[in-house]
């Protein structure tokens, strides 16, 4: 808790950072339907994978950030020598990533689907999708972060090993809000997506601070 709280105050301190990637959100979902046009039917059928990649990349703006200032001023040595368990120390870095990068994409999506005539039902599970797999854009993210923590051309890097492991996040996220308007029901698209995130929160952490030792000897 100590370790979120920290970062949090940090984000704070550093809005800029923070609208950043809310600005870049409505940018990229609100171009296409400029670009695209008025045809309802099409706006429902790219809304919900527009808006998740949308939120994807919005998410990997601030990943190459979660661990750098630590590691440039030593923060990062220090929370490693700690008596604490540092994988504890690397959720709750994650935990605050996903409050600042992941939860105000998740309440600006309705808003923003709007644009793509998405029904309430529709905008329901575009919430709840958002909800359970930001958090393992996060966690995974994590794991890049750390992986190219001090590497030159990082973010470069980052990005080609985080982006084809975000893709099932992508694939169930989108899925869910377009089996709800086919009338199929999300319910097996957001079970996925609980079941990613399970997965995610239980060898992320572990992952993340095996790198973290890696980087920092």
């Amino acid at each position: 808790m100590a370790v979120v709280r920290r970062d949090l105050l940090v984000a704070v301190r550093r809005k800029a950072e923070v609208l950043t990637a809310m600005f870049f959100f409505v940018v990229v979902t609100s171009l296409f339907p400029l670009g695209i046009g008025p045809e309802p039917t099409l706006l429902r059928t790219i809304g919900p994978g527009v808006l998740w990649v949308g939120a994807l990349l919005a998410t990997l703006l601030g990943l190459q950030r979660m661990f750098a200032a630590d590691h440039a001023d030593g923060t990062l040595e220090q929370m490693a020598l700690s008596p604490s368990s540092l994988t504890l120390m690397v959720l709750g870095k994650t935990v605050a990533h996903w409050l600042v990068a992941g939860l105000p994409l998740v309440v600006l999506a309705p808003v923003l689907g709007l644009q793509f005539d998405l029904d309430g039902a529709s905008l329901l599970v575009l919430v709840a999708g958002l909800l359970i797999g930001t958090p393992v854009l996060s966690l995974v993210g994590s794991v890049g972060a750390a992986l190219t923590l001090g590497v030159r051309g990082g973010g470069a890097l980052l990005s080609l090993l985080v982006l084809p492991l975000y893709i099932p996040t992508l694939i169930f996220g989108a899925g869910a809000v377009q089996a709800q308007a086919s009338g199929t029901g999300a319910g097996g698209h957001l079970s996925l997506l609980g079941a990613l995130l399970a997965l995610s929160l239980f060898f992320a952490p572990w992952a993340t601070t095996a790198a973290l030792r890696i980087a920092l000897e």
